[in-house]
C-alpha cells in the first residue's frame, strides 16, 4: 500500500496538506448536504452521495488517492453539466489532482495505517 503514497510529511508541509484536503472537502460536502436537505437540486442523488463519500474520506485522509480521483470525476461531470462557469470545477479538480500527487500527509488515517513504522530489533530478554 505504500506505493499509493509519495510521503507522509509532518510539520508545516503536513499542515499544508491538511489544509489542502480541507479546501477540497468543503465544496463537496456543501453541495452534497444542500442536495440531501433539499436546498439545491443541481445534481443527482448518486452524484451527491458520491460527493459526500469522497468528501468524508478526504476529510479524514483515508484512501486519499481514490477519494481524490472520485472528486476529479465528479468535478469533470459537474463541469460537463454546467455550460457556464466551469472555472470553479477546474480549480476543484486541480485540488484533487494535487492530492493524488502529494499524498495525504502525516495527519491522516492513511499515515497511521500505511506510514513508515519503526521496527526495534533489540532483544526483549534480560
Amino acid at each position: 500500500m505504500q506505493r499509493l503514497f509519495s510521503t507522509f510529511p509532518n510539520g508545516w508541509p503536513g499542515r499544508g496538506l491538511l489544509l489542502l484536503r480541507l479546501a477540497a472537502v468543503a465544496p463537496l460536502l456543501e453541495n452534497s448536504v444542500f442536495f440531501i436537505c433539499g436546498v439545491r437540486h443541481s445534481s443527482t442523488l448518486g452524484a451527491s452521495l458520491a460527493g459526500l463519500a469522497s468528501g468524508v474520506l478526504l476529510a479524514v485522509g483515508f484512501y486519499t488517492p481514490v477519494a481524490a480521483l472520485a472528486q476529479i470525476a465528479l468535478e469533470m461531470w459537474a463541469a460537463s453539466q454546467s455550460g457556464i462557469a466551469i472555472e470553479e470545477h477546474v480549480i476543484l479538480g486541480a485540488l484533487g489532482l494535487s492530492l493524488i500527487m502529494l499524498g495525504p500527509g502525516a495527519w491522516s488515517v492513511d499515515a497511521h495505517l500505511y506510514g513508515r513504522k519503526r521496527i526495534d530489533l533489540r532483544s526483549t530478554v534480560d
